[in-house]
């Protein structure tokens, strides 16, 4: 049955469990759309910072309801994320109220345009939604109840939403934590080396459109405060359409990296707020490379990065992270002796293959790598430090098939990989163009491959990356010698034979890989499968084989025709053909 409410629910003001919460309160934006918004405060006359998140998924939206394998996980491995809290606020990827309006906080949780209780048109990403968080910040610190300093905390699109927001530099904004945020739409988002990911399409559906203003008594009552978690309003299927912009339809109609991705990204030179932004080591295809680059890239003087494992929702509100976030905006939010100032500029956990050790570095990349190359050898497809001619010139492999594997000798003495890494290749196509998918792997003593807790699969490999040939031009401005960085805004065809030089960017990575094992390099010409049952989360759409919803299987981007050939590496030159690693040689 369709509502008639002219307007979304008054303003409704509780108390409970030692907060005041102010349900739905309305923020008016410059051009005359009113979103929602909760807060989350202490129940007294004081004026306190401000910790504010702004996003598409239901504020009213409890975790456990909207996001119950999720939860479950994480308690059940992390059994710290659920205590000193009735755990009646939950909210998917931001903080959870009880454990910070205690210390003195204000949480506020805005649906975004479009989204839960408010209404407009839904944009993600999009400069209308960079503006609304601009004058949502502005519109904080002049509440009484604000002491004029606001902070963004939260995971992934909140993360987003703070690199965006702090590029534009409103007066107000004092500090941000980027949990797990990527920070190039085009690069790290939607298009890896150029090719196409299908997770932006599915992310959409499972946790955008179902969470949409509009779907009233369609969508989910609030465990919260009872309210529906969509607004009021049941509206018809062509009137919610008419509410949303298509993204997968833009990704289609911008395949190169141009104005439309750079208005969805951060200008790094504008980034001057101080900041900690956190990565997860196993988040190949969305957030790893964007937390990491924007720690290296940003104006900030005041900076740090902190690099974790495991799954992508959980170390955020561990015991451990919301230690460390509640030291870093105790120190700017409020200028509490939290001990910041003695913070590592760089904390990352340490991966071993049985468990993560915390050390604190001074820069990144770190200073003391040996960059180390490793070379390809067709013959008995290893990986040498050894450049030896070889009896073969060619390898090839099918263009979408599982391609190439080269394996090093066992190692002789633990060896430490922390860092970016890049393979040089020599490549050729049957057709006019080709995509490459490489795998950084490590075997154990019986030839088992070591896989790890990615942020979303739960057997991901140590590193990946993605290079279509034909978007091989980079900027010499912005490449390094460890991380190539491409233009992606001209295509290069391949003249079919002919082969060219391509640097493969392989995301950064950690990894101690013991004696007896072994490192290996995996050119594919399709995305990484692991060798076992595949794993479910019930906001993903499809099962997880190994690279979790991150898949370049879009049959438009990649067409046969252009893609489904045969594809030759060339070793007519022993140095053609190598990966560079950062080996960190041991203290």
């Amino acid at each position: 049955m369709t509502t008639t409410h002219p307007s979304l629910t008054p303003l409704r003001s509780d108390v409970r469990d030692g907060m005041r919460i102010d349900w739905d309160t309305p923020i008016p934006m410059d051009d005359g759309v009113v979103l929602r918004c909760d807060v989350f405060r202490p129940d007294d006359d004081g004026a306190y910072p401000v910790l504010l998140s702004y996003g598409p998924y239901g504020k009213g939206l409890a975790f456990q309801e909207g996001y119950r394998t999720a939860w479950d996980i994480m308690v059940e491995q992390h059994p710290d994320t659920a205590r000193g809290s009735s755990n009646a606020y939950q909210n998917w990827e931001v903080v959870d109220p009880e454990k910070w309006v205690p210390d003195g906080y204000v949480c506020i949780r805005i649906d975004s345009r479009g989204a839960g209780r408010s209404p407009g048109v839904s944009d993600q990403h999009s400069p209308r939604e960079t503006q609304d968080i601009v004058d949502c910040i502005e519109w904080a610190a002049a509440q009484p109840w604000c002491s004029g300093k606001v902070g963004m905390n939260g995971i992934s699109y909140y993360a987003i939403n703070a690199w965006r927001a702090a590029a534009q530099q409103p007066p107000h904004l004092a500090a941000i934590c980027a949990w797990e945020g990527n920070s190039d739409r085009y690069r790290e988002a939607t298009h890896h080396g150029g090719i196409l990911c299908v997770f932006a399409k599915n992310w959409h559906e499972m946790q955008v459109k179902t969470v949409q203003h509009g779907r009233g008594e369609r969508g989910a009552r609030s465990t919260f405060n009872g309210e529906w978690v969509c607004g009021p309003e049941t509206l018809p299927d062509d009137q919610l359409a008419s509410n949303r912009v298509d993204m997968w339809q833009q990704l289609l109609q911008h395949p190169l990296d141009d104005a439309y991705y750079r208005e969805r990204s951060p200008d790094f030179d504008r980034i001057t707020v101080p900041f900690l932004s956190a990565g997860n080591w196993g988040g190949q295809g969305l957030h790893l490379r964007g937390n990491i680059e924007a720690f290296a890239r940003s104006a900030s003087t005041r900076k740090w990065l902190e690099m974790h494992g495991g799954a992508h929702w959980a170390e955020f509100y561990t015991d451990y992270g919301v230690t460390l976030q509640k030291r870093f905006f105790g120190h700017f939010l409020k200028g509490e002796a939290t001990g910041w100032e003695d913070q590592a500029q760089v904390q990352l956990q340490i991966r071993h293959v049985d468990r993560f050790v915390v050390r604190g570095e001074h820069e990144w990349p770190l200073a003391r790598t040996q960059w180390t190359r490793f070379h390809l050898n067709p013959d008995d497809l290893s990986l040498s430090q050894d450049a030896a001619r070889s009896s073969l010139s060619t390898l090839d492999f099918d263009a979408m098939g599982d391609g190439l594997t080269f394996r090093s000798l066992p190692m002789t003495t633990d060896t430490e990989i922390t860092g970016p890494s890049v393979l040089r290749l020599k490549v050729s196509s049957s057709t006019a163009d080709a995509d490459l998918f490489v795998v950084l792997r490590v075997f154990d003593r019986e030839d088992t491959e070591v896989v790890f807790h990615g942020a979303l699969d739960p057997h991901t490999p140590v590193g990946q990356g993605w290079l279509r040939a034909s978007h091989r031009k980079q900027n010499a401005a912005l490449s390094l010698p460890y991380r190539p960085y491409y233009s992606h805004d001209e295509l290069w065809p391949l003249t079919p034979g002919e082969p060219v030089a391509l640097d493969v960017e392989i995301w950064p990575t950690c990894i101690v890989v013991p004696v007896g094992y072994r490192i290996a390099i995996t050119i594919r010409g399709k995305d990484y499968e692991w060798d076992g049952p595949a794993a479910t989360l019930s906001n993903m759409k499809y099962p997880m084989k190994g690279c979790g919803p991150f898949v370049h299987d879009d049959p438009d981007d990649r067409p046969m025709h252009l893609f489904g050939g045969t594809t030759t590496l060339h070793f007519d030159d022993a140095a053609d053909n190598a990966v560079t690693l950062p080996v960190i040689p041991a203290a």
